[in-house]
């Protein structure tokens, strides 16, 4: 055992001394670890409250009711399924909740911010269902009349939005309204948003979609799981038996208390003050790089992308291994109209969910963006750059105490 409580240790010890940009990662706060690594990890529970295949479960019934009672309560609909183990699996469910005998689905480009399972060739999803895909304009925006165009002559049975890496807000009314004018049923993954959402920070597709999926471990800042919500009381019928029994078996019963206490701590002031700081501090970050000569997208949530071809001469994938290099944790991205493969990239996704947790101010944003240009510039070499990561970290709360 000793060796894997090294690696951890190690592990908090990079999360500590670095600087961490990943835009889909956060820091989970001790309440939701402590409930994550409870005695719950025991407990057998497939099917649902009131409802399931093995005995003993009168405590994780309570447990799970909270859950859906705290993701209703903070999204404002009538219905959740909060078992799904990962975002993904949550898509799966909710695309046979919505074309349980295949169909077609009309999502985003995959180089343009969709996700694998957004219809990837490598990804279940388009082994069991038809993908058609609408591109970004030129300016890397939605352009809701191409959308429109696309889905009158294909007519999907499901319009897909929520993306990867989307750095602007999503007119979740006007895409029901296509939806409407086509006849077909409309589906969120707001993985990404989900804590802007929650915060009242980005529009809400709730009263608008058939069917909405999560994570709860991005901007939400939860354990690390999926969730489904919907108005319909049909879907969510259909939406169960799609989780269980049909995808998977027993749910992760501390991972759904964890998310419990996560929709409790988002349903704060102090939460929507986080989410308020995270935009901020991205939007400033993505502005100083642009100030200093940089090719970067503005923002309008968590997120956005850096050219890093363009701007650095250099991959996605080199800027990554680089900037790494001095302790500061990116991921290469590929950009609207990438002509390199998805391996090399001709960018960064860029967020800062993860660093505003730990205090990083709009200051400090700031820092961050000098400090990217100048090392992926070679205007500072590591050792300077090594020492600037470790005077913005040192400023910033640790990990254990999040």
């Amino acid at each position: 055992m000793q060796d894997i409580l090294d690696l951890i240790q190690k592990e908090q010890d990079r999360q500590n001394k670095g600087i961490e940009l990943i835009a889909s990662e956060n820091y989970a706060s001790k309440d939701v670890r402590k409930v994550t690594g409870s005695i719950l990890t025991n407990k057998y529970a497939e099917g649902y409250p009131g409802r399931r295949y093995y005995g003993g479960c009168e405590f994780v019934d309570e447990i799970e009711r909270i859950a859906i009672k705290e993701a209703c309560d903070l999204f404002e609909c009538k219905f959740a399924n909060v078992q799904p183990h990962s975002g993904s699996q949550a898509n799966a469910a909710a695309y046979r909740a919505l074309m349980p005998n295949g169909g077609k689905v009309l999502s985003l480009v995959l180089n343009d911010g969709g996700h694998l399972t957004h219809g990837s060739p490598v990804s279940f999803s388009s082994n069991f269902y038809t993908f058609i895909h609408y591109p970004l304009d030129k300016d890397g925006r939605l352009n809701y009349e191409s959308i429109k165009e696309i889905a009158l002559q294909e007519k999907p049975d499901v319009i897909l939005s929520g993306y990867s890496a989307f750095p602007y807000e999503i007119d979740f009314k006007k895409i029901r309204e296509i939806c409407d004018e086509v006849g077909c049923l409309m589906m969120v993954d707001m993985a990404h948003i989900a804590g802007l959402v929650a915060a009242k920070k980005h529009i809400s597709p709730i009263p608008y979609a058939d069917i909405v999926t999560s994570t709860t471990h991005k901007t939400l800042r939860g354990p690390r799981g999926g969730l489904i919500l919907t108005n319909s009381p049909e879907l969510i019928k259909k939406i169960n038996s799609a989780v269980f029994p049909f995808y998977q078996g027993g749910p992760l019963e501390h991972v759904v208390a964890a998310k419990a206490v996560c929709f409790k701590e988002a349903h704060t002031n102090s939460f929507v003050k986080y989410v308020e700081s995270l935009m901020e501090n991205t939007k400033i970050c993505s502005k100083t790089l642009r100030d200093l000569g940089a090719i970067a997208t503005d923002t309008e949530n968590h997120l956005f992308l850096l050219n890093t071809l363009d701007s650095f001469g250099i991959t996605g994938l080199e800027a990554q291994k680089k900037l790494e290099e001095i302790g500061v944790t990116t991921n290469k991205n590929m950009i609207p109209g990438d002509k390199l493969t998805p391996k090399e990239t001709s960018g960064l996704r860029i967020g800062f969910a993860a660093v505003t947790t730990r205090g990083c101010t709009k200051e400090d944003a700031a820092e961050i963006a000098k400090l990217i240009f100048n090392y992926l510039s070679n205007k500072i070499n590591k050792e300077e750059a090594s020492s600037k990561v470790k005077e913005l970290t040192s400023k910033w709360k640790l990990i254990e105490n999040i």
